[in-house]
């Protein structure tokens, strides 16, 4: 090959290379690229502990290499790129265990930061994960969003502070439960490992006095009786709490603390959170059969439409129905517990 011909390769590489990092993802993007007008700017977030991995795309442009902030480092630039880009700026991050503190601080800067359900971010199986594939692969599904495929990421509705602070309570509650069971039965397990029928409740005082245990089996269990006794009176003081709480008029089937409970973590959807629609009203349904609704919630659908609780609530899902159906449980309608469901569920019955 001539010095020539060598030179016609090396100017064709080099222009290949430039068509590569300059491809555009979008029809929308392209036209931004070219009619001068300013784009919008996507950020995949990598949410970690002490810091955070990023992904910046451009416009239409290919996503540039993943950066690694401090969280305080990484506010004070996404604010700069704020007030320096002249478009919008989209975020999006998985929803984890360290909360929606991050939405809120990127919102108040002006950044529409979105949170969804986590998902396999590997969608071509290569079996190698890292923090900058994880949030490069967030941020082209968040381009492919901001385009109008709606499909592209599953949204998870950011609850506001007063809401998260009245969960904390019951759940606080509920592991306090897990707490005292996991004490309770380690103290059982002591008693069959060696012999001895186990005692429910053994921690409390009076059954405690009555154990026929041996000396030393009881010294040990002595140990974890204040512990599960002090739990005990946390558990009930957190219990009344939340009964005191409760509405006056319940749903028939309901308790107190299976209301107060319900309320705070699936009743107070908006229209945000299942899609465009106005005010609706969630309908409680138990073993098949519709129980009863608040009386405090207004609604405006006509067909009914399924949202799922939460994993951790074990209880069954919460129904969307019409103003008509809420209005005949309302006036205490019993005929309906004949039937398995009213007529205005049979279309969407699960199974």
């Amino acid at each position: 090959m001539t010095c020539k011909e060598r030179g016609r390769v090396a100017k064709l590489t080099r222009a290949m290379q430039y068509v590569n990092n300059t491809e555009l993802s979008s029809a929308e993007e392209t036209r931004c690229q070219f009619n001068g007008s300013k784009a919008d700017i996507k950020l995949g977030i990598d949410v970690h502990q002490h810091f955070y991995t990023v992904v910046m795309q451009v416009g239409g442009c290919n996503p540039k290499p993943a950066q690694r902030f401090a969280k305080e480092a990484f506010l004070h630039w996404a604010a700069k790129l704020k007030q320096s880009c002249g478009g919008q700026v989209h975020a999006v991050y998985e929803a984890c265990g360290f909360g929606f503190g991050l939405q809120r601080e990127l919102s108040a800067l002006g950044i529409e930061c979105e949170v969804v359900c986590p998902q396999k971010l590997d969608e071509q199986n290569r079996r190698v994960k890292t923090d900058g594939l994880d949030a490069k692969a967030l941020c082209l599904k968040l381009d492919r969003f901001v385009q109008g495929n709606r499909s592209a990421v599953a949204l998870v509705r950011v609850p506001s502070e007063e809401e998260e602070q009245l969960r904390a309570i019951h759940r606080q509650r509920e592991q306090l439960v897990k707490t005292r069971k996991q004490l309770e039965a380690q103290g059982r397990s002591l008693m069959v490992n060696h012999g001895i029928e186990p005692v429910q409740q053994w921690w409390k005082r009076r059954a405690f006095a009555a154990l026929n245990v041996p000396k030393w089996m009881k010294e040990l269990l002595k140990n974890s009786q204040p512990i599960l006794l002090a739990l005990e009176e946390k558990i009930h003081a957190l219990t009344v709490q939340l009964q005191a709480a409760a509405q006056d008029r319940q749903p028939r089937g309901f308790g107190a603390l299976t209301s107060v409970v319900i309320d705070r973590e699936i009743a107070n959807c908006t229209a945000s959170a299942i899609g465009d629609r106005s005010a609706v009203t969630p309908v409680y349904v138990r073993a098949n059969t519709v129980v009863a609704t608040p009386a405090c919630k207004v609604a405006s659908l006509n067909t009914a439409t399924r949202v799922c609780a939460p994993r951790w609530w074990k209880q069954p899902g919460v129904w969307f129905a019409s103003s008509q159906t809420i209005e005949r449980l309302r006036n205490g309608d019993t005929c309906w517990q004949k039937e398995p469901w009213p007529r205005e569920l049979h279309a969407r019955k699960p199974s």
